[in-house]
This record gives C-alpha cells, structure tokens and sequence, in this order.
C-alpha cells in the first residue's frame, strides 16, 4: 500500500506531513479532502479522523492523524533514509523534543492566531481582523521570538547546528506570517530568527512543498 496523505495543499498540518515525506524521500499521493463540500465531516473520513481535520496518514497497515505524530512516525520509520530529523545522541533526541514541544505549545499559538486574524478570516469569513485578538497576539508572539533570538544566538537551528523536526514544525505558519499577514518585521528585525527562516526556508524540501495545489 502506497503512502497516502488525505489533506488540502493550503493546510498547514497538511504541508508539514508533506515536506517531512519529502526530507526523507518517501514517495506518496496526496489524496484531496473536498473541505468545501464538507467531505472531512462526511463517515468516510470520520473513520479516519474522529474529529473530522486533515491530514490523515496512511502507510501500510498504520493510520495516523495529528500532523506532529506523523512526522515524528515518518522521521522515525524511515529513520535510515534522508535527511536525519530527530537528532544522533540521546541529548540531541531531547532537544528535538524539547523545541517540538516549545512550537506547539507557545510558538504556534500565537502564530496561529495571528495567521487568522490577518489572512484567514477574510478568505474564511470576509470579515477583517479582530484587532483586540491581533494586538494580545502580537505581544504573545513577539515574547516567543524573542526566546527563540536568543537560543539562535548560540545554535544554528533550534536543537543545535544540525536541522531537525523542531524546524521543520516551523515551516507552514512561518511562511503564512512572513508573506501574508504584514508584520513580518517581527521575523525581519531579530537577525538571528531572520538568518534561520531564510535557511530552513530555502530548503528544497519546503520549496516543494509549496508547489503543491499552486497550479
């Protein structure tokens, strides 16, 4: 059975699990959830994601859902082809894990939000942003990159000079940000933060990745 990721191109849990396959050259089809129709609420893919989001992963006989559970699955199944994305030593492992956590648990949020508020919402709704929820984000998101300028200060990539998942997890929303929302001087200004996004975002795999659905 072929690898399958049941999603939309313009997903950004949906594009992490695609450049990760990419990182570690693993073949697959994108299958296209019709969200519009309202195809993720249909039985057909509740049975593969009770609670009706994208992506969901198939290989083999193993069915996931949860775009950092399936990058750490890939990263992890095809830990011997690739790109290395989860570190060599136990120390580098936990780092990796550490800055994983550290994206969704302060990075993404924030990110997210502001995603929302300031490109989303309007292709979603039509309504402009809520400038209350922009401006609490704003600060939230500038105290994580701060954080974040300080740690590439010392390293090249957040769980050390080599690039992993905790970058990779970075990826969509990061992209979002810095093309949509018009702050990106919140990226720009922190040279550090800047130096990394212009690295890990140049990386073929995520070049790629951003083909997908642009036709």
């Amino acid at each position: 059975m072929a690898v399958k990721v049941y999603g939309i191109p313009m997903s950004t849990a949906t594009r992490s699990v695609i450049a990760a396959l990419i990182e570690k050259g693993v073949e697959f089809e994108l299958v296209e959830v019709d969200m519009k129709a309202g195809a993720h609420k249909k039985p057909e893919h509740l049975k593969l994601n009770p609670f009706g989001k994208v992506p969901v992963y198939q290989d083999e006989d193993v069915t996931l859902f949860e775009s950092r559970a399936i990058t750490r699955y890939i990263a992890t199944k095809y830990e011997g082809q690739g790109t290395p994305l989860l570190g060599k030593t136990t120390t580098e492992r936990a780092l990796v894990d550490q800055w994983v956590e550290v994206e969704g648990q302060n990075y993404h949020p924030a990110v997210s939000a502001l995603n929302y508020q300031l490109f989303f919402r309007k292709i979603f709704s039509g309504e402009g942003p809520d400038e209350a929820a922009v401006a609490v984000n704003v600060e939230k998101f500038n105290a994580v990159l701060d954080i974040y300028e300080a740690r590439l200060t010392a390293s090249k990539y957040l769980a050390g000079d080599f690039f992993s998942l905790a970058d990779l997890g970075h990826f969509a929303h990061t992209e979002y940000f810095v093309k949509h929302s018009g702050k990106s001087d919140l990226i720009t200004s922190r040279p550090h933060v800047a130096a990394w996004w212009q690295d890990i975002s140049s990386r073929p795999s995520w070049q790629k990745t951003i083909t997908y659905g642009s036709s």
